[in-house]
């Protein structure tokens, strides 16, 4: 990690910035004395920024902040914990900032300071999150032509991503992030990033980081990254799988035993992930887009299941006997395009609920979980994600009822625009015999 006054004193930019309810990061590029200013005193940002959707308008339909409210001031405090060098941008670096209210209290609606809030709640529990994203990104050329043909695991395919690879491996040691192992998946230009696993939050901050650096880059070397959870029909989606485990006085509470039986603690987390699923799908799968991913066919979960070790599932324990620190539990519904504080915030939350409850799960599904029919099914639109969120107090108050209020809006608001939206596929599907 770069130290906060050398940073200072040798760089040209240092770009200060907040997640914004997408988990892109939007703040200004500050020079040197004005980083300097702002690690003492603060600085200001517009709360517009906590407020754009992704085309970059102001989500008006809300009306406690943002444009309806006048774009007001958030005073912001760099966090010198995340200050890291842009090896692909010589002379800047990236700071995230804390932002507060103009009084001074914590911001709610801020992604991050979510996933904060539920950290907390977990640690009145007696627990600390670890966790972890793996990522699955598209790259094409300027041309259009994908980086691979698609083959899932392939050495050959590999070696098409190999000079986009070479850039992006210094770029995240520099940004203090842990990629731990790549591998082509099977969908054309399909790459698999795993990142190592961190305090939750350090998570969030890592994943968060890489695709800023992952879409940078790809731009500077004439590429073209997405995170889209389904990019083309007939192929495969991304995915961004959560890897989450609980620790207490320095151990692994998701740890295994000699036995065949899974701890307590884990089997009531999982039950509390499967109960808080439908809902917390509002925030592992945030767009229309999200949906065409989670269809049968297309190894996404589209039932609230689980197994030992059984990928068809949605969440999935992870049994590591030999290796207690790697046992965990995979939320396998998020998309790529989720965004990573909500999305590990949703996971932790309704493992929490689990653990307070002590609830137990069903039995685990062996063999093809896709095929169930008599399983619960999970949202398949975004309009009933909205709907099994609206119902689940308990997920609402754990990430903030002001902040469930919001993004609730935010998410209505996708949907109107999509409404709104006439698509290449209904003309062509309709024009002619209507």
């Amino acid at each position: 990690m770069s130290d906060p006054g050398q940073a200072a004193d040798g760089g040209e930019f240092i770009l200060l910035g907040m997640p914004d309810v997408n988990g892109s990061i939007r703040g200004k590029a500050l020079r040197p004395a004005a980083f300097e200013s702002a690690l003492r005193h603060g600085t200001v940002m517009t709360d517009l920024l906590l407020g754009l959707d992704p085309t970059d308008t102001p989500i008006s339909d809300y009306t406690k902040f943002g444009i309806r409210s006048g774009a007001g001031d958030l005073i912001v405090h760099p966090d010198p914990t995340t200050l890291h060098d842009l090896t692909w941008r010589p002379g800047w670096k990236v700071c995230l900032a804390t932002p507060s209210w103009p009084d001074g209290t914590q911001c709610e609606l801020a992604s991050r300071e979510v996933l904060r809030r539920v950290l907390a709640g977990l640690s009145r529990l007696g627990y600390e999150a670890m966790a972890a994203v793996e990522y699955e990104l598209r790259l094409w050329h300027g041309d259009g032509k994908p980086l691979s043909s698609g083959l899932s695991y392939s050495f050959g395919e590999l070696g098409g991503f190999d000079g986009f690879i070479r850039a992006l491996v210094p770029a995240l040691e520099a940004l203090g992030v842990e990629l731990s192992a790549v591998h082509t998946e099977a969908g054309p230009g399909l790459l698999e990033i795993n990142l190592g696993a961190r305090p939750a939050l350090r998570a969030a901050d890592d994943a968060a980081l890489t695709k800023l650096a992952v879409k940078d880059i790809a731009a500077t070397m004439g590429l073209r990254a997405s995170f889209l959870a389904k990019s083309a029909p007939g192929e495969e989606g991304s995915s961004g799988h959560v890897h989450l485990s609980c620790w207490a006085d320095g151990a692994n509470a998701f740890r295994a035993s000699d036995g065949d039986a899974l701890p307590a603690v884990l089997r009531s987390a999982i039950a509390g992930v499967l109960e808080h699923l439908p809902a917390a799908s509002l925030l592992l799968n945030p767009t229309i887009n999200s949906y065409k991913r989670l269809v049968p066919g297309w190894f996404a979960p589209v039932n609230a299941s689980w197994g030992v070790e059984n990928r068809s599932c949605a969440v999935r324990a992870i049994v590591r006997k030999d290796h207690p620190e790697l046992c965990r539990l995979e939320c396998r519904r998020p998309g790529a395009d989720a965004n990573p504080y909500l999305a590990i915030a949703a996971v932790a939350a309704s493992a929490a609920d689990g653990i307070k409850r002590k609830l137990t799960p069903p039995a685990p599904i062996e063999g093809d979980a896709y095929s169930r029919g008599e399983l619960p099914e999970l949202p398949g639109s975004l309009e009933s994600a909205i709907r099994a969120f609206e119902s689940d107090q308990v997920l609402r108050e754990a990430l903030d009822e002001r902040f469930s209020d919001y993004f609730v809006t935010s998410r209505a608001w996708e949907v109107k625009a999509f409404r709104e939206t006439v698509t290449d596929w209904e003309r062509d599907r309709y024009m002619r015999t209507v």
